[in-house]
């Protein structure tokens, strides 16, 4: 076993520091094991959800348990396996599942939104983006999202795999500084500890750690299709954008406000690469760019010495064909690469756009997707900071 989580310690702070967090409970919790939506758990991690928020952080929800809601009201008590009864269930169930959200998060004085996504919603550029535009939106107006997998029209089989990937998804959608995967289990244990009593909780390690695969084998409950090894593929698909995972017992009282706290419940997995370092590093190593963007002294000056976003009256013309949500290079006066980053726009609409003020783009596309072409989040400097 590797040293690195062998010993009991605080975890880092990097769950102290967080201000964006995705947040994803399973069915066995969601339901009381079956039994129907635990609207006492639901409530208390709605109230810990709040108190988040009102300091000041921005908390997503990715809630299982529609299949298992929908299994209950129509009164089966094993999951069936047809496609189309498990689409039924989960229509039945999502009714339940996003009432009692709103419910609970709005006697927190907290506004909700139900958020059904599907594995092409993130496979295709332009509706990952409009998903991620419309999530980031949501938690700038202090609303908290609630999202699950459209299970009504996916015949993928019926999920993305499991939530569990979901939420690492969700995370790497919205740049979320962490995940945190609420479960049935007190974390990741070397051994299965219903089988093996010498089994050591797995306090701290690094997420995609090989050795965490072996020891997360299994299955999960009869309700979902998660266990513990998707939610160690889970981290490790997170750490790719540099959010760090805490896969902990989601009845320990106060968990989320706790590990907000950096107070050490289950297992931390860290990622080993900082977010913003991930992603700039992602656009930077784009070989291939589909287009480009030359832009006037002024905007130059603002990119490189002010770290503004790239707006569209500093544009001077633009060169190649790209979709929205594709990595183009910005380039100076003299064509130099100074820049490069993810269009808002595509080509055609781009070139409209061109010197053109805000205000206009209603008027010169019939729509307003956002107001720059390049947001600095979304973009990493190439070049040396001078003109």
């Amino acid at each position: 076993m590797s040293d690195s989580f062998q010993a009991a310690m605080p975890f880092p702070n990097s769950l102290i520091q967080a201000r964006r967090l995705v947040v994803k409970v399973g069915s066995s919790l969601v339901t009381n094991e079956g039994r129907g939506l635990d609207d006492q758990a639901i409530g208390e991690w709605c109230r810990q959800l709040a108190t988040l928020v009102k300091e000041g952080r921005e908390l997503i929800m990715v809630s299982s348990g529609a299949i298992a809601e929908g299994m209950k009201r129509l009164g089966w008590d094993t999951r069936p396996h047809e496609l189309h009864e498990l689409q039924a269930a989960a229509a039945v169930g999502q009714m339940g599942l996003a009432q009692i959200y709103e419910t609970h998060l709005r006697a927190q004085g907290l506004g909700s939104a139900q958020v059904l996504l599907t594995h092409a919603d993130l496979a295709d550029r332009e509706r990952y983006l409009n998903a991620r535009t419309t999530l980031l939106t949501l938690l700038k107006l202090g609303v908290v999202p609630v999202i699950n997998e459209n299970d009504t029209v996916v015949n993928d089989e019926i999920k993305f795999g499991d939530n569990d990937t979901l939420g690492a998804l969700v995370a790497n959608l919205v740049e979320a500084d962490g995940l945190v995967i609420l479960t049935d289990q007190q974390g990741l244990f070397t051994a299965d500890p219903r089988k093996d009593p010498s089994a050591k909780l797995v306090q701290t390690a690094q997420a995609g750690e090989v050795t965490l695969e072996a020891m997360a084998g299994g299955s999960g409950s009869h309700l979902g299709k998660g266990g513990m090894l998707t939610k160690i593929l889970a981290a490790k698909r997170a750490a790719g954008s540099g959010a760090s995972t805490v896969i902990a017992w989601g009845r320990e009282p106060d968990v989320l406000l706790r590990l907000a706290k950096g107070e050490a419940i289950g297992t931390f997995l860290s990622a080993s690469t900082a977010k913003n370092q991930a992603r700039k590093q992602w656009m930077a190593d784009h070989l291939q760019l589909r287009g480009s963007v030359c832009i006037d002294e002024g905007a130059t000056q603002k990119l490189l010495s002010e770290g503004k976003s790239l707006l569209p009256i500093g544009m001077v013309s633009v060169q190649g064909e790209f979709s929205r949500g594709e990595v183009i290079a910005v380039l100076n006066a003299a064509g130099e690469e100074i820049a490069r980053g993810l269009a808002n726009y595509a080509s055609a609409e781009a070139r409209l756009l061109c010197r053109k003020a805000s205000s206009e783009f209603e008027a010169l596309l019939g729509f307003v997707a956002e107001p720059e072409m390049l947001h600095r989040d979304n973009m990493v400097i190439t070049a040396a900071k001078s003109t």
